[in-house]
């Protein structure tokens, strides 16, 4: 999902493999994952979605004398949280520790890759062969 402040941002659903990079949107001002090299176009994680990042996460403090806190973690599961607060950010990283920071909250610059989608999630290749076999299997009939 992308969290409801990108609705202006261009996008697309991740894939498995995908190479993501933390990224500030300009006509949004809110911070979510881009392609790496793609830094207009949001790509938006299902629930589940898993990332493994190539350093450790930074993200910003709210308050506080320090400007980033680094987490000792670099393995996350996308979430979505706060859902019944529709004006608030819901897009958000859980690490094996139980620690859950909100996707906006992330340094810019950052990389990840995605390892797995969440189950029942196709790829668009996917998707296509399928219904290709399902054309294939309709014969006409005459």
């Amino acid at each position: 999902m992308c969290d409801y402040s990108l609705h202006n941002v261009d996008s697309r659903p991740a894939k498995a493999g995908d190479r993501l990079r933390t990224t500030e949107f300009a006509l949004s001002g809110t911070r979510g994952f881009s392609a790496v090299g793609r830094p207009d176009v949001a790509v938006c994680l299902r629930p589940g979605t898993e990332l493994a990042f190539d350093d450790d996460v930074v993200t910003y403090r709210s308050l506080g004398f320090f400007p980033h806190r680094r987490l000792h973690g670099k393995v996350a599961q996308f979430r979505q949280i706060n859902m019944d607060q529709p004006h608030t950010h819901h897009d958000a990283l859980e690490f094996p520790d139980g620690q859950v920071v909100l996707v906006t909250d992330l340094r810019p610059g950052q990389t990840a890759t995605v390892l797995t989608l969440p189950h029942g999630v196709e790829t668009a290749d996917e998707h296509h062969a399928h219904e290709r076999e399902a054309a294939n299997l309709v014969a006409p009939l005459i």
